[in-house]
């Protein structure tokens, strides 16, 4: 059962030199015509009965929704309410960069029913900023959380960033400082992954990108988690954080494998057991939609071993793991009928530990969290 909806905007008025999602320049793009085009699949989703159910959790990704002008946001937040019914306690989040974020977005997000804010902070160090190709300000984070707060948001998360090129963990300390001086329910940190195709992945290429080594940036992630817990933000997933309650709802359905429905160009979704992917180009995407098809690129139906798979490395991003229980019940096999050598080796390397009838990652293991999710791919 279909329980959240996952909406991509791929506009940006400033491509980030470490970003490899599907994204164009704004200008000159056909902005609302594309807005339109969701309405279009929003429509075909609700047709085909996959909008039956009230959703649990909505999140507005990118690029970047606020790029998008007040009334294309309001167009956009029209078509959700017209098309996808939602429970009463639905979590709403919407992306935000700080510098786009105004008074008017603000209001417009928060009166259309959007009721979380996530933004892309990366660092408090502005010289790093610029060197990431973000175009905000510290003010600018400032200005963002107070109008939103006086709008009437409370709940509102920073994504973050460490393992930066020539971030020293005195620039990391600094940001963790100043990001907690906001006093938020929520964050989440992620260390630098270097893409291809990204300006960064160039630079790196020519031997023109200062990275930093693996051991600090092991150290900025166990800081990352000493601070955090000493603050009352509990680590429930590899790279997010949270006061009781506040974990994101939205994420938590993608880490226990639950299916949810992707709109928009390059959106990937998961529906009856079927994963998917649109069109990534506008035009690719937009021109199926013209003729009532969905615009889809490619779909697999996922079999019983590949599931299993994914609910282990999946549901081991979370703190709590994965319940040897429910496993059983979801999939008629016990988890360590189909993975006792690798639970024992992984076990026995203290990367996994199993508590209270759950297999989870131990501190050792969250350092090497890739390195031991690929265990559980079966040949």
């Amino acid at each position: 059962m279909v329980k959240g909806l996952y909406i991509h905007i791929p506009f940006c008025h400033q491509i980030c030199f470490y970003c490899d999602f599907n994204k164009v320049f704004f200008k000159d793009q056909p902005v609302d015509a594309y807005i339109d085009s969701l309405g279009k699949e929003l429509s075909l989703w609700k047709q085909q009965g996959a909008l039956e159910q009230p959703l649990e959790t909505i999140f507005l990704g990118g690029g970047t929704p606020t790029s998008l002008e007040p009334r294309q946001l309001e167009k956009l937040l029209g078509y959700i309410h017209e098309y996808v019914p939602m429970t009463s306690d639905v979590e709403w989040t919407s992306e935000a960069n700080p510098d786009e974020l105004t008074f008017e977005k603000i209001q417009v997000l928060f009166k259309g029913g959007v009721n979380r804010l996530s933004m892309g902070v990366q660092s408090f160090d502005e010289d790093l900023l610029k060197r990431l190709g973000r175009t905000h300000s510290n003010g600018d984070v400032a200005r963002a959380v107070e109008d939103a707060r006086k709008v009437g948001f409370t709940n509102i998360s920073f994504d973050l960033m460490y393992g930066l090129p020539g971030q020293t963990m005195k620039q990391w300390e600094d940001t963790l400082e100043q990001a907690f001086a906001f006093d938020l329910p929520h964050f989440s940190a992620y260390s630098l992954i270097i893409e291809p195709k990204t300006v960064f992945y160039n630079l790196m290429t020519k031997g023109k990108l200062n990275t930093v080594t693996e051991d600090l940036e092991a150290d900025m992630y166990e800081k990352l988690m000493t601070e955090m817990n000493q603050r009352g933000l509990l680590q429930y997933e590899i790279s997010n954080f949270a006061r009781e309650g506040m974990e994101s709802r939205h994420n938590l359905l993608y880490w226990d494998n639950e299916e949810y429905i992707g709109a928009g160009a390059g959106a990937h979704g998961y529906v009856q057991g079927i994963r998917y992917s649109n069109h990534g180009p506008l035009k690719k995407y937009m021109e199926p939609l013209d003729s009532g098809e969905r615009p889809i690129l490619n779909s697999h139906e996922v079999p019983k071993k590949e599931q299993m798979e994914e609910e282990m490395f999946l549901g081991l991003r979370k703190t709590d793991g994965v319940s040897l229980e429910h496993f059983e019940t979801k999939f008629g096999i016990g988890m360590e009928t189909v993975y006792g050598e690798i639970l024992k080796k992984e076990i026995d390397s203290e990367n996994l530990a199993i508590e209270k009838g759950r297999v989870k990652l131990t501190k050792k293991g969250r350092f090497i969290g890739n390195n031991v999710f690929e265990q559980f791919l079966l040949a």
